[in-house]
């Protein structure tokens, strides 16, 4: 059952101002006035009515207090994130900095100059990241996607890109010496002047590979390499690459 009391309807404030005897107490009558309204408007609802609305009023503060302090959560996310990349430095093993580098990566946030050493990260995904000048000598980055990766003038020595996806992904400049990127797929990447000596690209593809500046190709295995660009081998070759059958082995 509601409950309702009525009131009688308060007159327009033009009829009330005109039985104004003084303009000093305008504002008394006036704040009468909007009273005699509030509480008219408040009698026509019943009790279950004003608490309906109180209860949406209050979901819609709650929702721009929400959207008001995203920024700040979004910050606070950012830093833990940090946190555990930098808490994990130069240990080996995940350590959370798969989930820690994927949600920075997927917010825009630039990774150049991390240190991810020894790092295990098999199977990240990293598209597009900012990588420029990080460390990951050494780090386990099999079966890993870096397409379109900025990894330039980074230092990749003995890291593993076995089975990795680094299509159009840039290397310019980059150490990747006793690299593994056996079978990983390098189509449109550019290595123009890294170093790859001794690095195994054994049946790597290497569709529209750019080379500009020349590499360093000293003892690079380059057995069973597919679509290799046109003067890519014989240049290879020329400067110490070899065709080793023994590197393309598990």
């Amino acid at each position: 059952m509601r409950l309702r009391i009525h009131r009688k309807r308060p007159e327009p404030w033009a009829i009330r101002r005109e039985k104004l005897k003084t303009t000093w107490t305008m504002p008394l009558w006036a704040l009468e006035w909007f009273w005699e309204w509030t509480a008219y408007v408040l009698s026509n609802w019943s009790f279950l009515e004003v608490l309906e609305y109180l209860s949406s009023f209050g979901v819609l503060i709650a929702v721009v207090f929400y959207f008001a302090e995203s920024g700040d959560r979004i910050k606070q996310k950012h830093y833990q994130a940090w946190q555990v990349i930098n808490t994990a430095q130069g240990k080996g093993g995940n350590g959370g900095r798969i989930d820690a580098l994927q949600e920075l990566n997927a917010d825009g946030i630039a990774l150049v100059g991390v240190d991810l050493s020894g790092a295990f990260l098999q199977g990240i995904h990293l598209q597009n990241a900012h990588l420029s000048r990080a460390n990951l000598s050494a780090a386990d980055l099999r079966d890993s996607d870096l397409v379109s990766a900025d990894i330039s003038v980074a230092n990749l020595r003995s890291v593993n890109c076995r089975q990795c996806t680094l299509r159009n992904t840039d290397l310019q400049h980059a150490d990747l010496t006793d690299a593994d990127f056996v079978g990983a797929d390098l189509a449109g990447a550019d290595i123009s002047g890294a170093t790859l000596a001794n690095i195994d690209l054994s049946n790597a593809n290497l569709a529209n590979l750019k080379w500009r500046d020349k590499p360093n190709l000293k003892n690079a295995n380059l057995f069973g390499v597919k679509n290799a660009p046109e003067g890519f081998l014989a240049y290879a070759l020329q400067h110490g690459a070899v065709q080793d059958t023994a590197g393309s082995q598990e």
